[in-house]
């Protein structure tokens, strides 16, 4: 993670914004810095998704004919609310965002912390050393966004290997992860209509009823697997990583022990520094813009780099130091690792609090906890998290 990190930072300081190649050859603006980066993801030029007819070839439509994706389950990738620009994002991010607002957030913050008891409870019944990715840093966000769409208990362990196999990108697992996706979001849909409940998917289903227009079937179930999946596999692998960077640096869990008020503040730094995302999704330019002093043709693809920009020395003092105290007394976020501008992350509130309660109650219940050995990322074109985290549990 630090050569991933150094590697664009070196980049960076020599130019912000470079021309480069993407691992399939697609000729790519990569932005490193950040100036230029907010600039980038905040200018409406630059759109996620250029429809066939541009003419323009997207290459993750290109790598998804590749792994097999069928054409009645390319709009469910294809349509997520990333993707969306102008009115039809803000119509589809009002409908998603009231279920995360502050207020309902902190709401959840007791049920939360009786989610992490319980799987704290079961970690330490267990012999031995404990996986914490697969006996902690999953199941708690799995366990959080189910509830809060809906999901029946039954069907929640499915999620688990279906992100997987979405996140590998390859032929012989996505297809099927997306499809189970699609289809259970669609019976659960069915089942809702029938029996309402307190939940998301209710929520959603009552705003088409009241404006029958505003939202399709397709729309609602691309926007619950997105929920669903973004909602877990990416706060699991903050998780994992975040673990791991404290017991690699125990003079800043240290820092936390002394005084758990710094917590809040302290998830900011984690994802500042160790953010599953070390890319945001790749932006095309819909017309000639100027940027970091180079000319991005219009159609050109454009990746804007989160590790480098949130290390970026322009705006952090030491960026590359991880401090757990940097953020104290500050407002915002003071990084990127939820994005910026219209598609800043709307679980951001969500993942802050479950990462806050979780790490707080793990490092609490076991104040001795030790890596049975050093943290191993394995490679991934995507994503930095870890595939296991083997830990012994002291109190």
């Amino acid at each position: 993670m630090s050569d991933l990190r150094g590697g664009f930072g070196r980049l960076r300081d020599e130019a912000s914004v470079w021309r480069g190649r993407a691992m399939d050859g697609t000729p790519t603006w990569y932005v490193t810095g950040s100036a230029e980066v907010r600039a980038l993801l905040g200018d409406s030029r630059f759109v996620t998704y250029l429809p066939p007819e541009s003419g323009v070839v997207d290459p993750r439509r290109t790598m998804l004919d590749q792994i097999g994706i069928p054409d009645d389950l390319m709009n469910y990738v294809l349509g997520m609310l990333i993707n969306h620009h102008g009115g039809e994002h803000a119509r589809l991010r009002k409908l998603i965002s009231s279920g995360f607002t502050n207020r309902r957030v902190a709401a959840l913050r007791p049920r939360i912390g009786e989610i992490a008891g319980d799987l704290l409870d079961g970690m330490e019944s267990a012999p031995g050393p404990v996986d914490l990715i697969d006996a902690f840093a999953y199941p708690l966000p799995i366990t959080v966004i189910c509830e809060l769409v809906g999901v029946p208990e039954q069907d929640r362990p499915m999620w688990k290997e279906w992100g997987a196999g979405l996140v590998a990108m390859d032929a012989a697992r996505t297809p099927g992860a997306l499809r189970g996706m699609v289809e259970q979001v669609r019976a659960l849909a069915e089942l809702r209509r029938a029996e309402p409940a307190d939940d998301l998917v209710s929520s959603l289903l009552r705003a088409q009823v009241d404006d029958g227009d505003r939202l399709t079937d397709d729309e609602l179930i691309t926007l619950v697997v997105n929920l669903v999946f973004a909602g877990h596999e990416t706060t699991a692998h903050q998780l994992g990583n975040s673990v791991a960077a404290l017991l690699i640096h125990p003079e800043q869990l240290a820092a936390l022990r002394a005084d758990p008020q710094r917590w809040p503040a302290a998830v900011h730094e984690l994802v500042r520094m160790w953010t599953p995302f070390p890319i945001s999704p790749l932006r095309f330019a819909t017309e000639d813009v100027e940027l970091g002093g180079r000319t991005i043709r219009r159609g050109d693809a454009v990746q804007p780099v989160l590790i480098s920009a949130n290390t970026d020395p322009r705006d952090h003092t030491d960026p590359d130091r991880f401090d757990v105290t940097r953020r104290e007394g500050k407002r915002g976020d003071g990084h990127l690792g939820f994005g910026h501008g219209i598609h800043y992350c709307v679980g951001a509130p969500l993942a802050r609090l479950e990462i806050e309660v979780a790490l707080s109650a793990l490092f609490t219940r076991f104040p001795g906890l030790e890596l049975m050995k050093e943290p191993e990322w394995p490679p991934h074109p995507m994503m930095i998290r870890l595939d296991e985290l083997f830990v012994h549990l002291r109190r």
